[in-house]
């Protein structure tokens, strides 16, 4: 009994310990959560005397990535520091840096670090310079302040990513994205250690890239907005110097309208195209069976090449329907010619061209799932964007690109565009637990990439799609496979986000630059409370079957300023929670709540009579007036009389409709307390 007594003892000890140093762990605001984590005494204080030290083998680009770092370091702190640059020759500093050599921007390299910060310094260590750039993020993570200065924990690290890809797509070609744009969205990348950016660069409504073989690209398809080869050079190597790969896509066979307004005779069908300006799936598609579509395809996959130092080409391959295909006497026949009985054997055909071309050009393929057929070349990636299961078609999965030899990443449930809680995101991993695939074929599984497709973006909403959601997928690509705590992550996620306007995204300020508009210079503040209970539409029902907004349409509405995550509905289902467990001490705060809901509505009527632009939203706020009003009668009647029944059901169906391409999200939460309110029937 004694000795069970002692090891249940011991047991409790262990046990108070490692929750101890979990709770301890969770003061840090690390987005990605290293892969190893180890909290010691002391804390170095960030003073004027703050210096770095690079040893070994330094890299220029280690050499700026250390400045950035001191820039944005002293700008957090508001410390002046004495010595505004790292020194080589120094053998003692505040920060030593030690590298093994220059990384290479390319797949698989080693971005491992470790961290130990002390009292009297701070060690950072890697193989590469890649490495001790990734480092330095987390350093800056790592920053903290008391009432009189700021400083840094004692910790030790030991971190390297889980997947090798971890990227975000950015859709240029439905609206365009000026360089600053990418290049603080870059920056954003680099510091939660994603690592390739696909570049989106064509598509039915635009093509974005200079091309001086077919000057009509360009000219004919873009608007005037497209990027130049210079430009192209200078993100590219701003891109490398933050340790990150850049991969362009061109987008074929189909997608191709914009390519086909500026030369129609690659077309399927003899017509006059026009670039698109709606959103969608169109027909028009490259002919595979014209030589001169190959003619022109060589030459802008040169240029293409030439331009861009990574081995991979995206070259789309999604979504052809084959409609003009099938209209195309010429087509049928070479079909027939070659035996294939169906169009997705003609694309194969298409795609094995391309990858002729660019297996010439020193360059390997990746394109969407559609582009996997038994006879493609595994050195090709496929990028699956259906998901991981095999599903009805097998072949567009995850599952079986990787059984089938083929490297693959996971953009499945990381579209940003969908306008999904980042909870939605943070769990989908690209290798679940019952996947059924051996050691080696996981190896296959790259990574992931996120995806921001542009139809309903522009360089006002931008970031407020892509963060702080895609800082979340960071992790998951990132992190070990266990870290998948959700209010763990939600809570670093919130000061991740704040710190993601040190770098210039413009997320949580160009809200109000959006409110402001609506409300015509007037105040925003009841437009603003009523954003925090309201969300996009999800999915693409906001622009059902891409009809409703154009390429020029205005984004400025009050959809446009709504993001995922409400925080007020998160708020309002806590407190919920909290009444149910405990109804007398959770009173007070659900009904001021409730009560605040009611006097925004009041408020925003009046804003309404000043701006033409409020009106819309009337019908929403006014829903959410009413409940609050029901509910606030049932706190102060204790209970539900018969005759609230159908009151509250009506009350809620009118809730539940969108209006300006909007909806409340506080509705699951008025139902849960309805139920609970519904035991103490009166």
């Amino acid at each position: 009994m004694k000795k069970q007594f002692i090891r249940t003892l011991v047991l409790c000890i262990m046990m108070q310990t490692m929750i101890a140093q979990s709770i301890e762990n969770t003061m840090h605001n690390l987005m990605p959560w290293p892969q190893k984590i180890e909290n010691k005494e002391g804390k170095f204080i960030i003073d004027s005397n703050f210096t770095i030290a690079i040893q070994q083998k330094q890299t220029n680009r280690l050499y700026k990535a250390s400045t950035r770092f001191l820039r944005r370091l002293s700008g957090r702190t508001g410390v002046f520091f004495d010595v505004g640059f790292p020194d080589q020759e120094r053998t003692s500093a505040s920060l030593i840096i030690k590298v093994g050599r220059k990384g290479t921007i390319e797949l698989s390299e080693d971005e491992s670090y470790s961290l130990t910060t002390k009292s009297n310094g701070i060690l950072l260590e890697s193989e590469t310079d890649i490495g001790a750039m990734r480092g330095l993020e987390t350093l800056l993570q790592l920053v903290t302040a008391t009432t009189d200065h700021f400083y840094i924990p004692g910790v030790k690290i030991e971190d390297a990513p889980r997947f090798p890809w971890r990227g975000l797509m950015i859709d240029v070609a439905r609206h365009y994205q000026p360089i600053q744009v990418i290049k603080r969205n870059l920056d954003a990348m680099a510091s939660v250690k994603l690592n390739v950016f696909h570049w989106h660069l064509t598509d039915d409504q635009g093509f974005r890239i200079e091309c001086k073989s077919h000057p009509r690209l360009h000219q004919m398809s873009s608007d005037g907005q497209y990027y130049t080869h210079q430009e192209i050079k200078d993100v590219i190597e701003y891109a490398m110097d933050r340790g990150i790969r850049v991969i362009p896509e061109i987008d074929v066979p189909g997608h191709a309208t914009a390519i086909l307004t500026a030369y129609p005779e690659l077309g399927s069908k003899d017509t006059t195209y026009q670039v698109e300006r709606y959103a969608g799936i169109f027909d028009p598609t490259l002919d595979p069976t014209n030589e001169k579509t190959y003619k022109v395809l060589e030459d802008i996959f040169k240029e293409i090449s030439a331009l861009f130092p990574d081995p991979y080409i995206h070259i789309g391959g999604d979504e052809n329907e084959g409609k003009h295909w099938d209209e195309n006497p010429k087509i049928s026949d070479f079909k027939k010619e070659h035996h294939f009985t169906n169009n997705h054997q003609l694309q194969a055909y298409f795609n094995s061209r391309i990858q002729r071309i660019l297996r010439k050009l020193g360059k390997k393929m990746m394109g969407w799932e559609e582009i996997m057929t038994k006879d493609l070349d595994t050195s090709s990636i496929i990028h699956s964007w259906k998901g991981v299961n095999e599903g009805v078609k097998p072949r567009h999965s995850l599952l079986q690109a990787a059984k089938g030899g083929y490297h693959t990443v996971l953009s499945n449930g990381y579209y940003l565009d969908l306008m999904h809680n980042v909870s939605d995101h943070y769990l989908v991993d690209p290798i679940p637990d019952d996947i059924a695939l051996t050691e080696g074929e996981k190896e296959r599984i790259l990574g992931g990439e996120i995806a921001m497709w542009g139809e309903l973006i522009t360089t006002l909403t931008i970031d407020s799609r892509i963060w702080p959601r895609a800082a979340a997928i960071a992790e998951r690509l990132w992190s070990p496979k266990e870290v998948r705590e959700v209010e763990h992550m939600k809570k670093r996620l919130a000061i991740i986000s704040f710190r993601l306007e040190e770098l210039g995204i413009t997320h949580i300020k160009n809200q109000k630059v959006i409110l402001r508009n609506i409300a015509n210079g007037y105040t925003i503040d009841a437009l603003s409370k009523l954003t925090k209970v309201c969300q996009p539409l999800k999915g693409y029902t906001r622009n059902k079957g891409g009809t409703e907004y154009k390429s020029y349409s205005p984004f400025t509405l009050f959809a446009d300023a709504c993001t995922t995550d409400a925080p007020d509905a998160l708020k309002f289902d806590k407190m919920v929670n909290e009444y149910i467990v405990n109804p007398k001490n959770a009173i007070r705060p659900l009904e001021a709540i409730l009560n605040s809901w009611v006097r925004n509505h009041d408020e925003l009527e009046i804003l309404n009579s000043k701006t033409p632009l409020v009106n819309e939203l009337l019908d929403l706020s006014s829903a959410l007036k009413e409940l609050s009003l029901f509910f606030l009668r049932l706190l102060e009647q204790g209970g539900i009389s018969k005759t609230n029944y159908n009151e509250f059901i009506k009350l809620i169906d009118i809730a539940k409709v969108p209006h300006a391409d909007v909806e409340i999200v506080v509705n699951d939460s008025f139902i849960k307390l309805f139920e609970f309110m519904k035991k103490n029937e009166l």
